[in-house]
C-alpha cells in the first residue's frame, strides 16, 4: 500500500513506473487540491490527466467551502489591481516604475493589512511572490533602497508612527548549482543573508541555505516565544514559489502577487497560507494582485468554484465592491434605528439589544473596508458617515454593554449576545510608539546641527509642539514615562546645544536607569536587603511577584533590621511577608511602567 500527495509527490510517469515494480501496490491519494479535466496534467501518451484517472474515484472530500463554513479557516478578500489593457507588454511589470507602485500599496496602503494598530509585535506578516528570482532580487534591493531613504518612495507617517523599524524582509529562492545564473544568484543570496545575520544576530552562509530556510519558516509561523518579541519578526518575505505551498504561519494575513495568474491548484495553494485562524482581529485571508486584473479575476473565480465543487452561489472571497455595498446597508441599519450617537441612550432596553448587533455588522463591515488598499478616509462622506462618528457609535456601544451585563431583577433573560467577549475590530486608534517619539526627537536635534544657517526658532518650536502632543498621547498608556518625555523636552527647549550630537535615546534610558536605581536603593535600605536580590526581583517581576521571592527572604537582615527600626515588624514570618507584599505594592507600582 502506498500513501501519497496526490498531484505533487507523485507524477503520472513516476507511478507507472512504481506500479510495474509493485505490481499488486494499492494506492491512497491525499490532497487539498486534485487535478480535474479543467485543470489537468499535459497530455502524454495514455497517462492519466486528472487525480482521479490517476488515484480512481474519490473516496471522500472536505472542500474549502466546508472548512470556511465549520470555521475551521478562514474566508478570503482579494483585491486585483493593476494595468487593465489586455495588450500589455509583461516587460511593464519588470519596470522601476511598476515595482515602486507595487511597494506603495504594500508600505503605505495596508496599514489594516499588517493589523498595525495593534501595535509592535502583535501585526501580521505577508508574503510577495514574483515570476522569477532575478525580480525577487530587484524586489530586495529596490526595498532597501527604500528603507534607507535613497529613492524616490517615502514610507508615511502614519506607517513610521506605527511601526518605526517596518519594512522588516528577508527574501527565499532556490539557490542551484547547475544553474546559468547561479553563481550570481549565490552571491545576492549571500548578501541577503548578511543582512538576516545583521537584523537577527544569526550567521547563516549560502552553503548551508537549508538551515537559513528553516529558520525563516519557523520565524514566520511564530509559534515559538522568543518570535513573538518584534526584534525577532518580520513583516515581508519575498519569494518565488517557496513558501506558497504545505506552510502554515496563522500570523500572515496577505498574499501579494505580482506575476500573471497561475493555475487554479496554485491560487488555491498560494492563498491558502493567509486564511489560517490566528486572532479576534484577523478576519479573512488577504489577496493583492498586480497584474492583468480582468484575468486574474477569472481565473480566481474559476479556481473558488473548482474547488468548491461548484457550490451553491455562497460567496468564498470578497471583492472591495461586496464590502461596500454591505457597509452601506450596515450603516443605514444603524441610521435608521439612532441617527446619532446620543440617541442611543433615549433607545428602550430591546432597542439597545438591537443596537449592539446592528453595530457589530457595522464594525465588522467598517473593519473588512480599511483593509482594502483602495479604501481612503474620503469616500466616507459618499456614505454620510466619518471615523469621528464611528467612535461616537463605539463609545455609545460600550456603555451600553455595560448597562446590559448589570442583573436586572424585572429582565432576567439577557441574550447570549451580550455576554460575548466580542471585541471591536474597526477601533483602531493606534498607541503612539515610544521609539517614534526618540526618533522624532533625534531628527529635530539632527535639522538643527544640520541647517544651524537656515534654523529659525519657529520651526523649532513647530516641531517640539508637535512631539509634545505625541507625548500627551502616549502618557494615557504610561503616564511615567510621559513625564520623563515632557521634563525631557522641555530641558531640550531651554538648553538644545547641550543635546546637539548627542544620542537621545542613550540619554533619556540614563534618566530611566537613574530613577529606577534610586528607588531600588530606597527599597534595599529600608528592609534591610541585598540590593543585587531586589534588583534581580524588580527585572524578573512575573505574575505579581518577584521571580527571586525566596532569596530576597532568605538574605533579609532580619536582626540588623529588629535592631535599628523602631517599632520592626515581628515576627520574621511576618516581616517577610511584608517585604514581599511592599514589593508589589510599593516599589513595583513606582518603577513598573519604567521597565516597559
Amino acid at each position: 500500500m502506498t500513501r501519497a500527495e496526490c498531484h505533487r509527490a507523485v507524477t503520472p510517469e513516476t507511478k507507472r513506473i512504481l506500479e510495474r515494480f509493485f505490481v499488486n501496490s494499492l494506492w491512497y491519494g491525499f490532497t487539498g487540491t486534485p487535478i480535474f479535466k479543467e485543470n489537468g496534467y499535459e497530455r502524454k501518451g495514455d497517462l492519466p490527466q486528472t487525480t482521479e484517472e490517476l488515484y480512481g474515484k474519490l473516496l471522500h472530500s472536505y472542500t474549502i467551502k466546508e472548512a470556511i463554513h465549520d470555521e475551521a479557516v478562514l474566508g478570503f478578500m482579494v483585491e486585483t489591481l493593476g494595468h487593465k489593457d489586455k495588450d500589455t507588454d509583461e516587460s511593464v511589470y519588470e519596470d522601476k516604475k511598476h515595482m515602486r507602485s507595487v511597494l506603495d500599496v504594500i508600505l503605505n496602503q495596508s496599514y489594516t493589512k499588517f493589523g498595525m494598530e495593534k501595535g509592535k509585535g502583535r501585526s501580521y506578516e505577508a508574503i510577495l511572490t514574483v515570476k522569477s528570482i532575478a525580480i525577487a532580487q530587484k524586489y530586495y534591493d529596490l526595498l532597501n533602497e527604500i528603507k534607507q531613504e535613497n529613492d524616490e518612495l517615502k514610507i508615511c507617517e502614519k506607517v513610521k508612527k506605527a511601526l518605526p523599524d517596518f519594512p522588516k524582509f528577508a527574501i527565499t529562492y532556490s539557490v542551484s548549482e547547475n544553474e546559468e545564473a547561479s553563481k550570481v544568484n549565490q552571491d545576492k543570496m549571500q548578501k541577503s543573508l548578511d543582512d538576516y545575520n545583521q537584523m537577527f544576530g544569526t550567521s547563516y552562509k549560502v552553503e548551508g541555505i537549508s538551515a537559513y530556510n528553516a529558520n525563516l519558516n519557523d520565524r514566520l509561523a511564530r509559534k515559538e516565544k522568543r518570535y513573538l518579541e518584534r526584534s525577532q519578526q518580520l513583516d515581508i518575505v519575498i519569494v518565488v514559489n517557496r513558501l506558497l505551498t504545505g506552510f502554515d504561519a496563522p500570523c500572515l494575513s496577505t498574499i501579494f502577487i505580482d506575476r500573471q495568474p497561475m493555475k487554479p491548484q496554485e491560487i488555491i495553494q498560494a492563498f491558502s497560507r493567509t486564511n489560517r485562524l490566528f486572532d479576534d482581529t484577523k478576519q479573512y485571508g488577504q489577496v493583492v494582485t498586480f497584474q492583468s486584473p480582468d484575468e486574474f479575476k477569472e481565473a480566481i473565480d474559476c479556481a473558488l468554484r473548482m474547488y468548491s465543487l461548484g457550490g451553491d452561489g455562497e460567496t468564498l472571497a470578497e471583492d472591495f465592491e461586496d464590502v461596500k455595498k454591505s457597509f452601506s446597508i450596515s450603516i443605514r441599519a444603524i441610521h435608521g434605528l439612532a441617527r446619532k450617537p446620543e440617541d442611543i441612550a433615549l433607545l428602550s432596553k430591546k432597542q439597545k439589544k438591537s443596537f449592539v448587533k446592528l453595530f457589530r455588522d457595522l464594525d465588522h463591515d467598517f473593519a473588512h473596508l480599511k483593509a482594502f488598499s483602495s479604501y481612503d478616509d474620503k469616500m466616507l462622506s459618499d456614505f454620510e458617515f466619518s471615523e469621528d462618528e464611528y467612535e461616537d457609535y463605539a463609545a455609545m456601544y460600550k456603555n451600553v454593554m455595560e448597562e446590559l451585563r448589570k442583573p436586572d431583577d424585572d429582565e432576567i433573560d439577557v441574550e447570549d449576545v451580550v455576554l460575548d467577549d466580542y471585541d471591536l475590530i474597526a477601533y483602531n486608534k493606534l498607541r503612539i510608539d515610544f521609539d517614534y517619539i526618540m526618533e522624532l526627537l533625534q531628527g529635530v536635534l539632527e535639522s538643527i546641527n544640520q541647517n544651524k544657517d537656515g534654523f529659525t526658532q519657529s520651526d523649532f518650536q513647530a516641531k517640539i509642539s508637535e512631539i509634545r502632543e505625541m507625548v500627551d498621547e502616549f502618557s494615557k498608556d504610561n503616564q511615567k514615562v510621559g513625564e520623563m518625555l515632557h521634563m525631557l523636552i522641555t530641558d531640550i527647549e531651554n538648553d538644545r546645544e547641550k543635546y546637539l550630537g548627542q544620542d537621545v535615546s542613550v540619554i533619556f534610558n540614563k534618566m530611566r536607569s537613574d530613577i529606577i536605581d534610586k528607588e531600588i536603593d530606597n527599597f534595599t535600605n529600608k528592609w534591610f536587603l541585598n540590593r543585587e536580590d531586589v534588583k534581580f526581583g524588580a527585572y524578573h517581576y512575573k505574575n505579581g511577584k518577584p521571580e527571586n521571592e525566596s532569596v530576597l527572604k532568605e538574605n533579609a537582615q532580619y536582626a540588623e533590621y529588629r535592631d535599628t527600626v523602631e517599632n520592626p515588624i515581628s515576627p520574621k514570618l511576618k516581616f517577610n511577608k511584608t517585604i514581599i507584599k511592599e514589593f508589589s505594592d510599593d516599589l513595583m507600582d513606582k518603577i513598573f511602567p519604567l521597565l516597559k
